[in-house]
């Protein structure tokens, strides 16, 4: 299906929409009237302008995940959801906000420390040493 350049920007706004929200791109693009995956990466190839929302709309994922973690607390909590599941969904959450906002939500500490070392030569003698 051809689109016009204003059915294409519209997709490419509610594509970004839509991802920073939380959802997959599968499931957006299993709406009605979407357009197909295969195409979208199409535009992203082409589209630079599409290519630095899209990342963006991927990092605002990253918090969309991190809230998901709270309400999946809520269900467990309210005896709505097994453990168990609650356990392996959250684990995937971490990991994919972990993925997509390393600094944020990832598990590695990066500390970058500035400043001076200064390193002195300390001489132990013990007594009954000899020179």
């Amino acid at each position: 299906m051809a689109y016009s350049a204003d059915e294409i920007a519209k997709h490419k706004d509610g594509i970004c929409e839509a991802i920073a929200s939380g959802s997959s791109l599968l499931q957006h693009l299993r709406k009605k009237g979407m357009p197909g995956y295969t195409t979208v990466m199409k535009w992203l190839a082409a589209d630079p302008d599409f290519q630095a929302n899209y990342a963006r709309a991927r990092e605002a994922q990253a918090d969309a995940d991190a809230d998901k973690i709270g309400d999946i607390v809520d269900r467990v909590l309210a005896g709505k959801l097994d453990p168990q599941a609650a356990r392996a969904a959250i684990d995937a959450l971490k990991w994919t906000a972990g993925k997509r906002q390393p600094k944020k939500y990832g598990d590695k500490l990066d500390l970058d420390i500035n400043g001076r070392v200064q390193i002195e030569r300390v001489e132990v003698k013990f007594v009954g040493d000899e020179e």
